[in-house]
């Protein structure tokens, strides 16, 4: 991770200090169950917390330690003796390393999940207002990048609204699949530490413990966890594309803001580009990049080994501060939309209402023309306007085949765009509900 695609509240759930002091919280409060247990005195949990919550741990002295021992939990508990006093030797009673480091990540990624979960709800605020705001501003809809029919930049608002709805609820389960706590000792046995220490420090952490850890929590909740935050990059580079099309100089129905002083290029002054979107779509490509690293991680030696441990250390900051990063950028970009319906409308005319041919088409069929004769006459008229550029509703009440089935009324009536949009309540109603 790098300051220039990094925000403080998430790069701090990463930060030594922060992973230090969750380390502490959870040898402190398995200490306090030790001693409910009647393992080591009640006095020494206390001194121990007490000693622990009033001290700064030292990074570069922990760091010191471990060029030392090589081993990074062995060098923070000599580190918090040094603190405690003689009652850090009943600290890590009956625990393993991976007790720490397993719960640590696990309490990091749930903060991390609280934080992307506030920034799917600042976007979906943001589409919501965009989408309400733009419900019936009709615009043409595109598949395969060709115009196809009429529809609203609402509409297209709240398709991206119901996918982050969607986005927002794997991130509830991602968040629930990694909560998980994992105090059980060397294979996972319990047979130096009581089951109930782990129930004692699950339920401080806000965890649930984990079934069977086998030393480690098992990696397929990590790989769950990283797919969904790959899903919900690919949705946020997904509009950034759609915007990245609208932007260009040919199409321009939406741009990012442009602010006073921006520039936009350092050889043509004339440039407003789409950096911001541009920059989505490469930060949803080094968010996804960590889904199969954690796929791969699911397979260890029996009980355990540490070939996961490296990959994690690196995508569990950078995933998750990349895609807190990219979806704060999309709701500024969102809420600063630059919207074009003239343009719209203006694309959509381009083409001389070849838009409405499917109506025609139906239109034919219903009066007695076979498809695939209506699909001919249709697709005859159609072709001239694409090829040289004549009106399509002229050409159909020119042709006599046509006019045999269809009135010119019928014909003109065809060419209504509020045909298109009849439905959109419907549409909003079903992704927003009565709102």
């Amino acid at each position: 991770m790098i300051p220039r695609y990094s925000r403080p509240e998430m790069v701090s759930i990463w930060s030594a200090e922060t992973k230090f002091r969750i380390w502490f919280e959870i040898e402190a409060h398995a200490c306090d169950a030790l001693a409910e247990l009647g393992v080591i005195p009640k006095e020494a949990a206390q001194t121990i917390w007490e000693k622990g919550n009033a001290a700064t741990f030292d990074v570069e002295r922990i760091d010191a330690i471990e060029r030392e021992t090589k081993h990074d939990v062995i060098a923070f508990l000599t580190h918090l003796a040094e603190i405690v006093g003689p009652d850090a030797r009943f600290v890590h009673q009956g625990m393993t390393s991976s007790d720490v480091l397993d719960t640590t990540l696990s309490v990091q990624l749930v903060r991390a999940s609280d934080l992307l979960i506030a920034d799917l709800d600042a976007l979906l605020a943001a589409l919501k207002t965009r989408a309400y705001e733009h419900k019936d501003t009709v615009t043409i809809g595109r598949s395969h990048g060709i115009h196809a029919e009429p529809t609203t930049f609402g509409v297209k608002l709240a398709q991206a609204y119901a996918e982050f709805q969607r986005c927002r609820a794997r991130m509830m389960a991602a968040r629930a699949e990694i909560a998980t706590c994992a105090i059980s000792g060397a294979v996972g046995t319990f047979a130096n530490i009581d089951p109930r220490v782990e129930e004692h420090v699950a339920e401080k952490l806000g965890l649930t413990p984990e079934p069977v850890s086998t030393q480690v929590i098992p990696r397929d909740r990590h790989a769950m966890f990283f797919a969904v935050l790959g899903v919900v990059a690919s949705s946020v580079e997904r509009l950034a594309t759609e915007i990245r099309h609208l932007q260009r100089t040919e199409v321009l129905e939406a741009e990012e803001y442009f602010s006073p002083g921006q520039k936009g290029s350092s050889a043509m002054p004339h440039k407003r580009n789409p950096v911001l979107t541009e920059n989505l779509t490469g930060l949803a490509r080094i968010v996804r990049s960590a889904v199969t690293p954690a796929m791969e991680n699911v397979v260890l030696w029996h009980e355990r080994d540490i070939s996961h441990s490296s990959v994690e250390r690196m995508i569990g900051p950078d995933a998750t501060v990349t895609l807190d990063f990219a979806l704060a950028r999309l709701t500024g970009v969102i809420e600063k939309l630059v919207v074009y319906p003239e343009n719209m409308m203006k694309n959509l005319d381009r083409f001389k209402g070849l838009v409405h041919s499917q109506r025609v088409l139906l239109a034919l069929t219903q009066a007695g023309v076979s498809r695939e004769d209506a699909y001919r006459l249709v697709q005859r008229n159609a072709m001239k306007t694409w090829d040289r550029g004549a009106d399509f509703l002229e050409e159909l009440l020119g042709d006599t085949e046509v006019r045999n089935a269809l009135s010119e009324d019928q014909i003109r009536e065809k060419f209504d765009l509020g045909y298109h949009t009849k439905q959109v309540d419907t549409i909003f109603k079903r992704v927003f509900g009565d709102s």
